[in-house]
């Protein structure tokens, strides 16, 4: 089966049936991201003294799309 029929498939879902599928597929996936304990508090004094701003999820989605269409 080509993964254009397995897409389709998977569309066909319902979206209880989706969500369900994206996580068991995101499961098997090795994402790798480890942040100390220390990098963790750093972060969090960042915001905490304005050298980051927090945003929304909204805000955060935004600005990837707009970076990746350049």
């Amino acid at each position: 089966m080509s993964l254009a029929e397995v897409e389709k498939q998977a569309l066909a879902l319902n979206e209880k049936e989706r969500a369900r599928l994206a996580v068991s597929l995101l499961e098997t996936l090795s994402l790798e991201i480890e942040l100390s304990d220390e990098e963790v508090l750093q972060r969090d004094a960042d915001l905490d003294n304005g050298r980051s701003e927090e945003i929304s999820h909204e805000e955060f989605v935004r600005r990837v799309e707009q970076t990746r269409r350049r």
